[in-house]
This record gives structure tokens, sequence and C-alpha cells, in this order.
């Protein structure tokens, strides 16, 4: 049986094999500070939430989400993070992972849960079931490259 509970102090460890699992995964690479950052965000910020799904009292997945208001709805959850251990996969934490985020987001005010993820994640298969998708929705992130901006546009800023 899954267990789901908000990160506490003595899940630091764990936490942090299964952050920098999540960030191989996804080739990104951070410094030792961005976790130590993220990790006091996650256990003190009001807004922003980390949970450990254990099972058989082992922490093998994590998730970090975020409330934040919303222009048209009572307000938004944003889903950051969900990382399960490989070892584990396909038994059902991932699901009740996201419920259990939904339903604490509902509870506090904050009924929208949303999150992306890659176009070729093997979780698809799991958020196609779980979640809706909008097809020919495009993400965009903005990154400025000061390299091809000319010094005009930057002294503006």
């Amino acid at each position: 049986m899954v267990e789901i509970s908000f990160l506490t102090e003595s899940d630091r460890a764990r936490w942090e094999v299964l952050a920098r699992g999540k960030d191989t995964y996804f080739e990104v690479e951070r410094r030792d500070d961005d976790y130590e950052r993220t990790w006091r965000r996650l256990l003190d910020d009001e807004q922003i939430r980390g949970i450990a799904a254990r099972l058989d009292g082992k922490m093998v997945g994590i998730a970090h989400y975020l409330f934040h208001a919303s222009v048209w709805y009572a307000g938004r959850c944003y889903l950051a993070d969900l990382f399960v251990d490989a070892e584990v996969r396909r038994r059902g934490i991932a699901t009740a992972v996201i419920e259990w985020v939904a339903r604490d987001a509902k509870e506090n005010g904050f009924p929208g849960l949303y999150w992306n993820t890659l176009e070729d994640a093997p979780a698809r298969a799991l958020y196609d079931k779980v979640g809706k998708f909008h097809k020919g929705l495009i993400h965009y992130a903005y990154r400025r490259d000061t390299n091809q901006i000319s010094p005009q546009l930057l002294a503006a800023d």
C-alpha cells in the first residue's frame, strides 16, 4: 500500500536522491545549492509543497507542486515535478500521488490541477488516462539569449 505525506526534515537525504534521479532522467544539471534552496522552499513556503510516496516504509516517489492565482479560475495548482523510482513504477504510485495532490489542491481552494511533460515521456500513458490532453497546445518558455539581442534592447529593460 502506498502512503503519501508531506516531506519532513528527516526525508532530506532520500528526497535528494530522488530529485537528482529526476534531474538525471530529464538531463537537467543543478548545483548543490539549488537542491538546498528548493528543499527549504518545500518545507517553509505555504504555496509550494513537497510530498513523499512510500511503499513498505521506503520513500520511492516525490512530487513538488505550487498553488497560484488564476485570471479566469478560482485558483490553480501546478504539479511541477513527479518522480517515482524506476524499480517500483507501474504499481499505481504516480496515480496515487496525482490524486493526493488534486485532493490537497481542492481542499485549499485551488481546484484546477495541471502539469507539463515531454512529448515522448513514458509517463504519458498514465497522464492520458488521468488527465485531459489539450491537443495542439504548445508550451513556450521565454529564454533571452543575450548574444542575439541588441545592446539598445538590453538597456531598455
